[in-house]
């Protein structure tokens, strides 16, 4: 395998293409990564997990989405830094090898890296079957591998057909949110007594449900991160991953906590969160008519498929990553012809996705997601500090962060972790 850095002299080399191999295609502008990050991000988390979300919290649900994009926000600037400056495939895998040195390490970043692709993706096929269940009396397994397969085949077409793809869809599910923000807007009186609420101190068991709902939440802004494995695909990466990064978690976020505050502002704690399709059902009660939510149901499936779709173009691309840098079989890394697409890892991915959305329930899927990749932040963001005090790294030429972002990144991802999990095990308790 030859060694390339993709032109940047001053950073560790890393193994990234086989000699006589096809390379992955240069073709994504800044806009087009911009709509393709609020496609991977916005969208089919908050249309699955909105009602767990307030069943949990019930009025400070909007917080919990607050809550967790401030989790985001400091490993988001790490991944920005870094993702400048290690424009490749399997970026986090890429990222802790430069930073500790230690290729043991970086492997199994880049397999948790790919692992919460696949419960992501299987989660949300589990969770968007009862949009589907609002047209066709069919079982959640049979909607499940149906709606995998015909999404796995437009991962495997190309990337500038499922970034494209990702980015139109992307743009409905934005829009819905949109139009759902305008509607509760109409009708200012109960988004102001929510918004009120807000103000209120949470009770003792609001504010454990309050914590455990930020993980729940987090698994909606899951998908920024996965804009670093198509680095390889992005035009003139130092610039523009930086920028696509940060508009995309701004993004997100406003409409995250606008849309939330819409819902149980308008919509019963009791029904919002017992519903199989609730957007649909807020976007019923903003209307007055139930065959409003039609067109609801149809985007929210698009917002679904979307989720699902950029989880099989990243899972498949960390692999393919991590076999260029020879961590693992070169089958892994084969790029086919006509396609430019790893088939072979493609092909794999899907095959985890459909049997794990078989097997397990949503709000269990979502919640191991999380983990899994605050984990991974925390990795990331300890390889960005060593980096940084080792002096190994500069600022000249590449967006830079203070020294203390990494650091603060890293306590916060394993603190939130390790108090959740030990909150869930009892270990907390008395």
């Amino acid at each position: 395998m030859a060694e390339r850095n993709d032109g940047f002299a001053d950073q560790p080399t890393i193994t990234t293409t086989a000699s006589g191999e096809p390379n992955l295609a240069r073709s994504m502008n800044l806009p087009l990564l911009i709509l393709y990050g609020l496609s991977v991000t916005v969208g089919a988390g908050i249309y699955v997990l909105i009602g767990e979300v307030a069943s949990r919290t019930g009025p400070y649900a909007p917080l919990a989405f607050l809550g967790a994009s401030l989790l985001v926000s400091l490993s988001a600037a790490s991944y920005a830094e870094l993702s400048a400056r290690f424009p490749v495939s399997a970026g986090e895998a890429a990222y802790v090898r430069a930073g500790l040195g230690l290729h043991s390490v970086a492997l199994t970043v880049g397999i948790m890296v790919a692992l919460a692709g696949v419960v992501s993706s299987a989660a949300l096929l589990r969770g968007g079957a009862g949009y589907f269940q609002e047209f066709i009396a069919a079982p959640t397994w049979l909607i499940a591998v149906v709606a995998g397969v015909a999404i796995s085949a437009i991962a495997a077409w190309g990337i500038s057909q499922s970034a494209w793809t990702a980015a139109a869809l992307g743009v409905c599910e934005v829009g819905l949110l949109l139009g759902i923000i305008v509607l509760g807007a109409l009708d200012p009186a109960p988004v102001g007594t929510a918004l009120v609420r807000l103000a209120e101190t949470p009770a003792p068991e609001q504010f454990v449900g309050l914590t455990g709902a930020i993980l729940i939440a987090f698994f909606a802004f899951i998908g920024f991160e996965d804009m670093v494995n198509v680095a390889e695909e992005v035009e003139d990466p130092v610039r523009n991953m930086p920028l696509a990064i940060a508009a995309t978690l701004l993004i997100t976020t406003l409409l995250y906590f606008f849309v939330t505050l819409v819902a149980v502002a308008h919509v019963p704690k009791a029904e919002l969160s017992t519903s199989t399709a609730p957007l649909t059902l807020v976007f019923q009660k903003l209307t007055g008519a139930a065959s409003s939510g039609q067109a609801v149901t149809v985007i929210a499936i698009a917002a679904v498929m979307n989720g699902v779709l950029v989880q099989l173009v990243l899972s498949p691309r960390v692999l393919y990553g991590l076999s260029r840098m020879g961590q693992l079989p070169e089958l892994f890394g084969r790029v086919n012809a006509t396609t430019r697409t790893p088939l072979f890892a493609t092909g794999l991915v899907t095959i985890l996705v459909l049997a794990l959305s078989l097997s397990s329930e949503t709000p269990t899927l979502a919640e191991l997601t999380s983990s899994i990749t605050l984990l991974v932040f925390a990795m990331i963001n300890l390889a960005l500090w060593r980096m940084k005090v080792s002096g190994q790294i500069d600022g000249a030429k590449y967006f830079t962060i203070p020294t203390w972002v990494p650091v603060a990144g890293f306590v916060l991802s394993i603190g939130f972790v390790i108090y959740e999990w030990s909150s869930r095990l009892g270990l907390l308790d008395g």
